[in-house]
């Protein structure tokens, strides 16, 4: 009895643990074969000679030496981290705001005001990027809107093909991906720490300065990674909206892979951006311990 009683316990934890395999093996083979076997390639194919083959012949370091070391590709790593820091900047700073209304003030409508957040996503993104350029050509709605005002007299050219324009667009275009986990880091911030504050004397700013802020950090830095991550190597928006001063690390990556056919090459520099983004990506995480240790 006492053996049956005990048994009983050890079945279902081992019943468990086949469960949890079963269900996650799917998934994890493929994890395996798309995400690491990718990236896996792409590294090796970074080291490899350009012979005009798939995977070239030999290896070689040269790939990544050129792409540090040529100043060319230096000035456009340094203006593809500049575009997308000013996209998280200004993705986070007006996204914020949206966040902390739906969470702290839509009440009942904050249902509604997450799926205004999302409806931008239900148009393709390259429809997205083309209505921005609408807006911003020499002849489009802007430049005709200011004219139509007598703000100005000739139509405004600095509008499109400028890094204003690119960071623009990107901003609008990943401004959920801001949205939805600051709001959650909001949305779990227990109301009563506000009250409290309020009946100590606190001011709202200093309450939002001292408690809500704080306490809204990690979602704020995850969203800003979220939102930095894949604006650095963008090549759409950049092609659409950007002209040669807007040139990013994804628009070489992509020439590299098309006209220019130099796989390895292109590979060299998808390395190097990947190396660039994981150091990022562990500032952030440094920067969440920290700050979630606090919250």
């Amino acid at each position: 009895m006492l053996l049956s009683s005990l048994a009983a316990p050890i079945r279902r934890r081992a019943s468990q643990r086949l469960f949890d395999v079963v269900l996650n093996t799917p998934g994890t083979l493929l994890g395996l074969i798309v995400v690491v076997f990718a990236l896996g390639l792409v590294v090796l194919l970074g080291f490899r000679n350009n012979d005009g083959s798939l995977l070239g012949q030999g290896f070689t370091v040269a790939n990544i030496v050129t792409a540090i070391s040529d100043p060319l590709y230096a000035r456009v790593v340094g203006r593809s981290l500049l575009i997308a820091g000013a996209v998280m900047a200004a993705t986070v700073v007006l996204a914020y705001p949206v966040a902390y209304y739906a969470a702290f003030h839509a009440g009942r409508w904050r249902g509604l005001v997450l799926f205004l957040v999302t409806l931008p996503f239900w148009t393709s993104y390259l429809l997205r990027v083309f209505a921005w350029k609408i807006v911003l050509a020499y002849n489009g709605v802007l430049n005709s809107a200011l004219l139509e005002l007598g703000i100005i007299r000739t139509p405004i050219m600095a509008l499109l093909n400028t890094p204003a324009a690119v960071i623009l667009t990107l901003a609008h275009a990943y401004a959920a991906f801001a949205v939805l986990p600051i709001f959650v880091a909001l949305d779990r911030i227990p109301r009563n720490l506000g009250e409290a504050a309020a009946d100590l004397g606190a001011h709202p700013w200093a309450t939002f300065r001292r408690v809500i802020l704080p306490m809204s950090m990690p979602g704020v830095l995850s969203a800003a990674l979220v939102v930095f991550v894949p604006t650095v190597g963008d090549y759409v928006t950049p092609a659409l909206v950007g002209g040669p001063d807007s040139t990013m690390i994804g628009t070489i990556i992509q020439a590299q892979f098309g006209k220019a056919n130099d796989w390895p090459f292109g590979a060299a520099v998808s390395v190097l951006t990947l190396a660039i983004i994981l150091c990022v990506v562990l500032a952030v995480q440094a920067a969440d311990r920290r700050f979630g240790s606090r919250a």
